[in-house]
């Protein structure tokens, strides 16, 4: 059941002029701020019912939109924060729509539905929405952390520290254009809407963080602190910390005192480097003269990929219907104008670059959302079947890995004590009984000659018994 807007404003609102409240009555005071609230709750509660279908919609996209939270943040002037924690929120009434009638009656409130979001199932919705009445966002934090895996469909229970990190817009960082956006926005919020459809939340393999053991998360995040200069936080692993420190080691001739932020610029200016060589085809020598043209319509070669991104500018060029250009520059594919099914070459003028989700956008307008439904279907089908294949593969060669080393192992136990009693060294001993491997079955004498002919020197007859093995 839909919640109704409070109230109705023009698009065009006139600017609020500032007044004073110091005549106002005490009684007055009270009563219009009582009544601000619950206004706000439900208009909170409409706007979260208009995000969930503007976002099921995907009406972002026609106005040159990667996601619903480049929308929010570009076209609706929300912050951040703002936009992620009511993204989030609303995802969350739309699979469980009790939500909605609890936020406009002050039942539960924002940064609580944003927190409990992730770890609501159909099984534990009703109950844990339930228990999460009137509790503040720190009491449900706690709430969550107690209820153990049952409300944990990651896999676990984890600790109301690790939890704040998703408070207030829960914003580690992912993909997206902006520093800002990036330290601040979750991948389940600015993906598009069609990888967010209802239904249960799939479990994670994410294994669980015992209480006692769970660290604060700390976001990654870039800040500006002076003109040109920036503060960057974030936690590395160790291994990452070990290739810092290798780093430094090998340019301490060139850097003064190990600098960090020297090493980093550094190990970012090759890494471009290599990613702008391999994405954008970009040299400093370019290939002149012909070159051979290849018999796949799909290839595009590299000079056309190069002018192509210098074209565009390394942006998406999706332009929507109120003449927007997308602002995504991550994820960006190679797309036809007019499709190589029907024509199209891969020429300068036929290829531009677009985000993923305006790429697929692109797709359905020209060949419908129900055939390019079916054939994602089927390309997952087929990675999932790769992936199967793969993972058969692995595990058999793992076997057979297991088999041969059993079998080495017997020979070294049989044969090795024969060769270590002539002399040999257990190097030695070890590479001979690899030679008795093929022939695990013969006689223990016979493996024990073949073994002996393989340590032969060079020149001597290797047809002789060397030495009699008793049956």
């Amino acid at each position: 059941m839909g919640v109704a807007p409070a109230m109705r404003t023009s698009s065009r609102s006139p600017a609020m002029k500032p007044r004073s409240l110091s005549g106002l009555a005490d009684h007055v005071l009270a009563r219009d701020l009582a009544t601000l609230v619950s206004n706000d709750r439900s208009t909170t509660a409409a706007l979260l019912e208009h995000i969930a279908e503007f976002d099921l919609r995907e009406l972002y996209l026609p106005a040159a939109c990667p996601s619903m939270f480049r929308y929010c943040v570009d076209r609706l002037r929300m912050s951040e924060d703002v936009a992620a924690k009511r993204i989030r929120a609303a995802r969350a009434a739309r699979r469980y729509p009790a939500i909605l009638p609890a936020i406009a009656e002050g039942r539960l409130n924002l940064s609580g539905v944003a927190l409990l979001a992730k770890h609501l199932t159909r099984d534990n919705a009703d109950e844990l929405l339930a228990a999460a009445e009137g509790r503040t966002r720190d009491g449900i934090a706690l709430l969550i952390a107690q209820c153990g895996p049952a409300a944990h469909p990651a896999g676990g229970c984890a600790a109301a520290t690790a939890l704040d990190a998703v408070a207030s817009g829960g914003l580690p960082a992912a993909r997206s254009s902006e520093p800002a956006a990036g330290a601040l926005a979750l991948a389940d919020v600015t993906n598009p809407s069609r990888q967010q459809a209802p239904g249960p939340v799939a479990a994670s393999s994410t294994p669980a963080v015992p209480t006692r053991f769970a660290v604060p998360a700390v976001r990654a995040q870039v800040k500006p602190v002076a003109p040109g200069q920036y503060e960057l936080q974030a936690v590395i692993g160790q291994a990452t910390n070990d290739k810092l420190v290798r780093a430094k080691e090998l340019l301490g001739h060139a850097i003064a005192a190990g600098d960090i932020a020297d090493v980093l610029d550094r190990a970012l200016t090759v890494l471009v480097a290599t990613l702008e060589k391999r994405r954008c085809a970009a040299t400093d020598r370019p290939h002149r003269g012909p070159r051979r043209r290849s018999a796949n319509p799909r290839h595009v070669p590299a000079e056309v990929v190069r002018a192509v991104w210098e074209r565009d500018g390394g942006r998406c060029a999706f332009v929507g219907e109120n003449g927007h250009r997308c602002p995504e520059r991550m994820c960006l594919e190679l797309d036809h104008i007019v499709p190589v099914g029907r024509g199209g070459r891969s020429t300068v003028g036929n290829l531009r670059l677009l985000c993923r989700a305006h790429n697929q956008h692109v797709a359905e307008r020209e060949y419908g959302k129900q055939f390019m439904a079916g054939r994602r279907e089927a390309a997952r089908r087929a990675a999932t079947e790769e992936r199967m294949r793969r993972e058969a593969a692995a595990k058999a060669a793992k076997a057979r890995e297991a088999a041969a080393a059993a079998a080495l192992a017997r020979q070294v136990d049989e044969v090795g004590p024969w060769l270590k009693g002539l002399g040999f060294n257990a190097a030695e001993a070890r590479q001979a009984a690899a030679r008795c491997v093929a022939i695990p079955d013969a006689p223990l004498e016979e493996r024990v000659r073949v073994a002996l002919r393989s340590l032969a020197p060079p020149g001597v007859r290797r047809t002789t018994p060397l030495v009699s093995v008793p049956a």
